[in-house]
């Protein structure tokens, strides 16, 4: 019988450690080592020796197969489907809707190939009542297990070509110690998964879930041991949702698909631009469109700024969709370049709908939305605002200014201020723009000089 070793795990980075510290050695968190029993886990040696290694070119091509789900909006985050013996990783917020997209691809995937939906959470009369609420009519092999061994049996007896298991940390492994969602238990379980996907090339999908601060639940070579992790996002008390991928070795990082849910689950969004911006386009100070760029996909949001005087003594900085560190930078940038104080004002900065924006290219679009709230001017409603301001004040080009430029004139507006390189780029490139106005700007100054109906 093989002896058990007790150890001491970081629920943050997964590091182990042989005794217990207030601090973890490898990310210097507190409090977050856990002792854990380990077992070494038992083997079967097929074959004796060491195993000869191939050379890359002898490796036989295959065609890359996918798994279509027929779901377009999560079939484009996914690279163009499911690759077979991959791991998808899904987390996202309890009752955000991860359940409810995997059991609907479930039924589209379940009309081509075997599918097993392995439910660790829901008894299957439970699954069942949900699959009716949903309208999926299509049958699939479901079953209720939670012990890891016994759903690498039933994976084995029914041979699906997809397996998904709701959730990762509802499975266990009895031999382990720790209760089912330890660090131990969830590192054992997909470690298993894993190997059973690749050696018997079956396309797995998992659910997570997620901390408090939004990471994945468990440690955190949980993410590196997959081939994909997706998040769903979004704000429980809006309908929308937005499946962005953050790690994928067969398609782009960073792409998103945008749903909406309704009482027959998550229906696809096609034109997310038309959600995230104000049909109306008499907008009010402080409101600016900007055109970012998410995986592939060109979109239009808005970001909304109010500037008021505060009577406290300290004035508050909040942000909702852009990180308030690079609101912070703006200000500054704002105040050393652009004359424009915020001394003693309070700011608050909203992305409409929910969408985060991650690209510098947001920083302009931002600024004059600041400077707007304050000075009570309104950019023109046809306006797209785009660029990188850096800290001397200049305003730097950004990348595929086509495809911005596309989105924008798609949806109808007709004035884009953007960076003077970027303009002269357009101009080299077609003569489209007999109905389009094109502003190029090459600091902060002229920028707020050329956006506002009358001078500041």
């Amino acid at each position: 019988m093989a002896k058990k070793t007790t150890m001491f795990c970081c629920t943050s980075c997964g590091h182990e450690n042989q005794k217990w510290l207030g601090r973890c050695p490898g990310c210097s968190e507190w409090n977050t080592l856990e002792e854990v029993s380990a077992v070494p886990a038992r083997r079967k040696a097929t074959k004796t020796g060491a195993l000869s290694p191939v050379a890359l070119n002898e490796i036989p091509a295959l065609s890359e197969e996918r798994f279509v789900t027929a779901i377009n909006e999560f079939d484009r985050v996914l690279g163009g489907g499911m690759v077979s013996g991959s791991v998808v990783l899904l987390g996202g917020d309890p009752g955000i809707g991860k359940s409810t997209l995997l059991l609907q691809a479930t039924a589209r995937l379940a009309a081509k190939t075997n599918v097993l939906y392995a439910s660790g959470e829901e008894s299957l009369r439970q699954l069942k009542m949900r699959a009716d609420r949903l309208d999926i009519n299509q049958s699939f092999q479901t079953a209720a297990i939670t012990d890891l061994d016994i759903l690498l049996e039933t994976v084995n007896t029914v041979k699906p070509s997809v397996l998904v298991v709701d959730s990762v940390q509802s499975i266990y492994r009895g031999e382990i110690g720790g209760v089912p969602g330890s660090v131990s238990q969830v590192r054992e379980v997909t470690g298993e998964l894993v190997r059973m996907a690749k050696e018997s090339n079956i396309a797995v999908f998992l659910v997570g879930h997620v901390t408090k601060e939004g990471a994945m639940a468990g440690p955190r070579l949980l993410e590196h041991m997959v081939d994909c992790v997706l998040y769903l996002e979004g704000d429980r008390y809006q309908s929308f949702r937005i499946l962005r991928g953050v790690k994928n070795r067969f398609g782009s990082t960073n792409e998103i698909g945008v749903f909406l849910m309704e009482s027959e689950g998550l229906k696809e969004v096609s034109n997310p631009s038309h959600l995230f911006i104000t049909q109306n386009r008499e907008q009010a100070p402080g409101a600016v469109i900007t055109a970012s760029i998410e995986g592939t996909r060109p979109l239009l949001v808005e970001i909304q700024s109010l500037v008021a005087p505060t009577y406290y003594p300290s004035p508050r900085r909040t942000s909702s969709g852009i990180d308030l560190n690079r609101v912070a930078l703006v200000l500054a940038v704002l105040e050393k370049h652009a004359g424009i104080s915020f001394f003693g004002l309070d700011t608050f900065v909203n992305v409409v709908g929910g969408v985060r924006l991650f690209e510098p290219t947001a920083d302009l679009a931002l600024a004059l939305s600041l400077t707007s709230s304050l000075k009570g001017e309104s950019l023109n409603g046809d306006t797209v605002v785009v660029g990188e301001m850096g800290l001397t004040g200049e305003i730097r080009p950004v990348s595929r200014i086509r495809q911005r430029f596309n989105e924008a004139a798609k949806l109808g507006f007709k004035r884009l201020i953007l960076p003077e390189a970027n303009r002269a780029e357009l101009k080299k490139d077609s003569n489209e723009f007999n109905n389009f106005q094109l502003i190029g700007v090459g600091s902060i100054k002229e920028a707020i000089k050329a956006s506002f109906l009358k001078r500041l």
